[in-house]
């Protein structure tokens, strides 16, 4: 249908079955991959068949060992093949591993519900948050917020309340409605003719902080901005949805935490929700279990995912009030919150999140990661000396970042036909360690249970990235 039609490579000679190369192979043929040109595949862009995972190590076919330095999309939380996890997934699959939730209740379910209630942000002087809808991942998660927040003011017969407003270079997921409140071009432009119509408000991030501007005057700024917006729509915003702290998928931005407070004020004084998008800034990523806590405010709605099973099984949870969850009761069936997933509160899923969870108290993780992301900090910023190139070296708990520009001019971001975050990406695995850069910014956010030895080779695996990536400018 107008293109060029590629045939399948043809192989004269089939590598030896179980081979690193045979596994390529057979990908190659049948699997489509996420996030992916498959033209690149396997000239341009490496393939790596995984045996297995240790820690905080990828085991390939070949026998190569891979720092998992991204904790594979940042889901993994406290090593891959965790055995306490992956008992309590074996010891629920021997129970149940599957029911109806409509109807239908299992203890996994009920007590992880429990539990993330216990441990959610809270606010004085605001009820806490009280009820606990399951979705199977991060997408959905931010969809079911989504739908609740404007079928809630629909309830109460506030038709007007269609709007949502999100914030420039945020990102929340690719399915529609989470596309919508996203800002960024690659994932969201193809697609915009089939979008609902967002509100965008200036990003708070740090990085965009005028000559002489901290990052407090920037927030303030932004969130000066978020006022003016609300002002020319009175009456018509039902929610805001924010990633508090770090805008992830955007680079990994980070923002003072002032900006969050005001966000908080904004939507209490203008009768709206808040969003909070915790998908990946929760459990423990940025210092504390949730990154609204840096800030001391709690939101209407908190979205999970992610790390929520420690990175076993996908699994996604939304947070709400006591008084967003009353809005629906009534006895039309159309007022009722009818959005549903077959796995909902999978007990697998849930199992494993428990698991997670009990990792948290018996290994003091929050504790102990302090002194790994100390150690962090003085290793980023020995890479960042050593490149004249690293325009930026910025840290949120266990997330580093590296922005590189040319010559470390922010305003002379690289040539993109240079492909330097990909050049990084193919010299950071040639060395045994994994880095997913996002366009020209290269970041770490390891598992938990990195080690000095594996710190150590991300730092110098980093620093010969970006010295042969940047060698082209």
């Amino acid at each position: 249908m107008g293109g060029r039609v590629h045939e399948p490579r043809m192989l004269a000679d089939p590598p030896p079955a179980g081979t690193a190369e045979a596994w390529r192979a057979r990908d190659l043929a049948v699997l489509w991959h996420p996030c992916t040109q498959m033209r690149e595949h396997p000239d341009l862009l490496p393939l790596v068949p995984v045996e297995r995972g240790e820690g905080a190590w990828l085991v390939g076919r070949d026998g190569r060992r891979y720092l998992d330095a991204v904790s594979s999309w940042w889901t993994n939380l406290h090593g891959h093949a965790e055995p306490r996890i992956a008992e309590a997934v074996a010891r629920q699959a021997r129970t149940l591993e599957q029911v109806i939730l409509a109807g239908f209740s299992h203890a996994p379910a009920v007590e992880l519900a429990e539990r993330l209630l216990a441990i959610a942000p809270r606010q004085p002087g605001r009820p806490p948050l009280a009820k606990v809808f399951y979705a199977d991942n991060g997408s959905a998660g931010v969809e079911v917020a989504l739908k609740m927040a404007f079928h809630w003011f629909r309830n109460r017969g506030e038709e007007q309340r269609t709007r949502f407003v999100a914030l420039e270079n945020g990102y929340h997921g690719e399915t529609l409605g989470a596309l919508a409140v996203g800002d960024i071009p690659l994932y969201r432009r193809v697609y915009a003719p089939l979008l609902a119509e967002a509100l965008f408000a200036p990003s708070p991030d740090a990085w965009l902080a005028a000559p002489g501007e901290t990052p407090v005057q920037r927030a303030a700024y932004a969130a000066d901005r978020l006022a003016d917006l609300f002002d020319r729509h009175p009456g018509e915003i039902c929610a805001v949805i924010l990633e508090p702290r770090l805008q992830c998928a955007g680079g990994m931005r980070m923002h003072d935490a002032s900006y969050v407070r005001r966000v908080r004020e904004l939507c209490d004084a203008h009768g709206a929700f808040m969003i909070a998008d915790e998908i990946a800034t929760g459990f423990g990523r940025t210092g504390t279990m949730f990154a609204c806590e840096q800030a001391g405010v709690m939101p209407d709605l908190l979205c999970l995912s992610k790390g929520l099973t420690g990175g076993f099984l996908p699994l996604a949870a939304v947070l709400a009030t006591q008084e967003l969850y009353d809005g629906f009761l009534d006895d039309s069936r159309e007022r009722a919150f009818l959005h549903s997933h077959s796995y909902t509160g999978n007990p697998l899923a849930c199992a494993a999140a428990l698991a997670s969870l009990d990792i948290f108290g018996t290994d003091a993780v929050l504790e102990r990661n302090r002194a790994t992301a100390a150690r962090m900090a003085t290793l980023a910023a020995q890479v960042g000396a050593g490149s004249r190139h690293v325009a930026d070296v910025r840290q949120a708990g266990m997330v580093v970042a590296f922005e590189l520009t040319r010559d470390g001019d922010r305003s002379t971001p690289f040539d993109p036909a240079l492909r330097i975050g990909l050049r990084a990406y193919r010299a950071a695995l040639e060395r045994g360690v994994l880095l997913r850069p996002l366009g020209d910014v290269l970041y770490w956010m390891p598992p938990y249970c990195v080690d000095e030895a594996q710190l150590q080779l991300l730092a110098e695996a980093t620093a010969t990235a970006i010295s042969e990536s940047t060698s082209c400018a």
